[in-house]
């Protein structure tokens, strides 16, 4: 392989080991030596598991050797968001009140992606508990954005999209509860998939193990990478119902037929705030990949989409205030101040508030079914701003206002428990512009699908090496 092993992706490694190409023990060396090189810039793997990950790949060799069956993923090195249990590591959460909070076993992903032959290599940042689109947390520190260290790398999984991003791994587990998988794809140049609720369970041994209903609701595992042929490998690795997970569910994921044509509806600047002219502009060059594969384009809106935004901030924030009096206990000030902004501009609600907003989430869900029946595709930005200076979030009061405003577009698909692709679209301002695309429930295929056609017109933007100021 003439090419830096650290810098092709999962599906092609995997393939490569299998044909005895190259050595499992080979590719991950190659991932751990890109680690030790770049990582000091960027700041994304915060646990290097050197050790235990070559042992794995000398096994992984091993059975190749021996000519058995081998999972999809046979060999190919992962990084792990540190909010998943991964056994024999602690689960952090970006805390130092968690530095020590070892889980003993896997979580169901995580077990699922070594099942099918990965191996994990390093765990990455998250802000504080999750809660900020920055990646900034009080135990590790900054996630620098490899294009732009003086931008947000986005959060939460924003240490997963820069060490892609930047060749340190070829795949990644994050979770989305406010575009969490999706917000550092756009701001560091990656693809990911955030599926369809129950799609892929989800379960730790950390306490608290049971989930308040906003995560019950809303929140989704998932899996980050540089092409979208290897974010459908990862997701199709770790999809399926677990006895772990009570929501998890065995679900037929609808794909895009051979020829399939679609109704696609572009909404490249939505409602509820202004847009970028370089991100409408990516958004729009995605359509017209679309219309030339032959879909049929057109502009449309969903139904209700500024409520669905305001309902998603309703239901997630009513548990928040709950949370609040520990939340501040165990978070650093930069989540401190972010949560404590956001709770300030969002409104209170009381319990019949909440109970009307369930019933009027029902409602919003059933109208945006019926759209989807008449357009199976929603093109969008992810953000409707390209990647922000670092603590442009927490600088001040309006500075949190406009990061909510900037990041609604991603909202919609947590409310309602639907898939949402993202791909990168291009450049604007030399920043990169992702492009989501959303589907009704369980087309999560279908949303990789088209993401792909998209992809193969506009091109992958990574690895590359990072930037310096």
């Amino acid at each position: 392989m003439s090419e830096e092993l650290w810098s092709r992706g999962a599906v092609e490694l995997a393939g490569a080991i299998r044909r005895r190409e190259v050595s499992s023990r080979e590719v991950v060396q190659a991932h751990l030596d890109r680690i030790a090189a770049v990582n000091d810039r960027v700041n994304a793997v915060v646990q290097v598991l050197a050790d235990e990950a070559l042992a794995a790949a000398e096994a992984a060799d091993r059975a190749v050797q021996g000519g058995g069956d081998l999972g999809a993923l046979h060999g190919v090195p992962c990084t792990v968001k540190e909010n998943i249990d991964l056994a024999g590591t602690a689960t952090t959460w970006g805390l130092a009140a968690l530095a020590q909070a070892v889980a003993p076993i896997d979580s169901p992903q995580v077990e699922r992606i070594r099942g099918a032959g990965a191996i994990p290599i390093g765990r990455t940042n998250l802000p504080d508990m999750a809660l900020r689109v920055n990646t900034d947390s009080q135990l590790h520190g900054r996630t620098r954005n490899p294009w732009d260290p003086s931008r947000t790398a986005g959060g939460s999984s924003g240490g997963e999209a820069a060490a892609l991003a930047t060749g340190m791994s070829p795949l990644g587990l994050g979770n989305d509860l406010g575009g969490s998988l999706r917000n550092p794809a756009h701001c560091c140049g990656v693809a990911s998939l955030k599926p369809s609720l129950g799609a892929v369970a989800a379960a730790t041994v950390i306490p608290p193990e049971d989930l308040t209903i906003a995560f019950q609701l809303m929140n989704v595992e998932g899996v980050m990478a540089r092409c979208v042929a290897d974010v459908r490998a990862g997701f199709l690795a770790i999809a399926g119902q677990h006895p772990r997970d009570p929501l998890s569910v065995p679900a037929t994921f609808t794909d895009l037929a051979p020829g399939q044509r679609l109704r696609v509806a572009v909404l490249a600047e939505p409602p509820g705030g202004s847009t970028q002219p370089g991100v409408a502009a990516a958004v729009r060059s995605a359509a017209d990949a679309l219309a030339d594969a032959g879909h049929d384009v057109v502009e449309a809106v969903p139904p209700d989409y500024e409520k669905a935004l305001e309902l998603w901030a309703s239901i997630l924030t009513a548990d928040l205030r709950i949370l609040k009096s520990m939340l501040d206990q165990v978070m650093g000030e930069g989540g401190r101040t972010f949560l404590d902004h956001a709770l300030t501009h969002l409104p209170v609600i009381d319990q019949p508030g909440l109970a009307a907003a369930h019933t009027q989430r029902f409602g919003l869900a059933r109208r945006w079914s019926l759209w989807f029946a008449e357009h199976p595709v929603l093109l969008s930005p992810v953000w409707t701003e390209v990647a922000f200076d670092a603590d442009f979030d927490v600088a001040s009061y309006d500075g949190a206002v406009q990061t909510l405003s900037l990041m609604r577009p991603v909202l919609p698909a947590n409310l309602l428990g639907t898939p949402s692709a993202v791909v990168p679209g291009g450049l604007s301002e030399g920043l990169p512009v992702g492009v989501q695309v959303m589907g009704p429930k369980f087309s999560d295929l279908r949303c990789l699908a088209v993401a792909e056609q998209i992809e193969q017109r506009l091109g992958i933007l990574t690895p590359i090496d990072p930037r310096d100021l």
